[in-house]
Formats: C-alpha cells, structure tokens, sequence
C-alpha cells in the first residue's frame, strides 16, 4: 500500500468523520472539524492510500495544535480496514518531524488508558506517560498525559 500525506482539506471531512466514527465511541461531530481547519494554530493531516495520480482513499487523519513550543496531538483515526499497515505511525512520524523543523520542544497527547496498541505506538515513537486523567473520557475512562521532549539533546 503506497501512502501520501498532506494536509485536510473541506473535501476530506465526509471520509474524516466515517473514520472518526468508527475509530471512537464518542466521536467529534462536523463542527469541530469545520473549527479546526479554521484555527490558525490547527492542522489535521489525512493519509491517503492508493495512486500516486491523486486518486486513491483516505485511510486515516491526525489532527494537532501548534501553539508556542508545543504540538499537542488532540486525534489520530485511521479506518479499521487500514490499520495495521503503518499509517498511524507514519502519520504521529510526519507530525513529530513538523515539530523537530518548527523547533518545538515539546509534544503532548492523551491516548485512553485502556487503549494497549495506541500506547504501544506512542512508547514505540519514545513518548512518556507523565501522569492520569481521572474520568477524561468520562465515567471510568481515564486518559494518561504523555509527551516526547524533541529538539536539541532530543534526538
């Protein structure tokens, strides 16, 4: 499977929110997606599969927040028929290389405490669990707060 990455566009929220239904038991809504293409500190960055001619599906997104020296990684999503493929690592990879150019120091993200491979994922790219979140995503679902320091000394 080839992957191309570049930035979300309007024409991309229909498959977006698919994925993100189907990715999270209490998804975002269309709005917030609307918003986040419009905060200038936000970016969402879809992963597409197929041709190199502009066809191909969108597989998965991430979206992040540059504010400062932080990214912070509010949602990565990739569709269930996709994953296992290396696209959410290839995505969280392209986001922490933006950070590294943008001499951002620091990035964050919450990830479920009951979700294994994300935290894997994130162990696997050298991120740190920091510290809990009681109830983040509601009754008895914890987040943890992880980060990966990046920058000089970092690398």
């Amino acid at each position: 499977m080839t992957i191309r990455l570049r930035e979300a566009a309007s024409r991309d929220l229909p498959r977006i929110l698919e994925i993100e239904r189907l990715a999270f038991p209490q998804p975002w809504g269309l709005d917030s997606f609307k918003r986040e293409l419009l905060l200038p500190f936000s970016r969402i960055m879809v992963a597409v599969d197929g041709s190199n001619d502009g066809g191909g599906q969108l597989a998965g997104f991430l979206c992040r927040w540059l504010v400062a020296d932080e990214c912070h990684i509010l949602n990565v999503a990739v569709h269930p028929e996709r994953r296992r493929h290396g696209v959410a690592l290839l995505l969280m990879e392209r986001a922490i290389d933006e950070a590294k150019a943008k001499n951002i120091h620091l990035v964050t993200l919450e990830v479920r405490r009951s979700n294994i491979a994300a935290r894997g994922l994130y162990r696997k790219l050298r991120f740190e669990e920091r510290r809990l979140r009681h109830n983040y995503y509601g009754p008895g679902e914890d987040a943890i707060v992880m980060e990966l320091q990046v920058g000089v000394g970092h690398q």
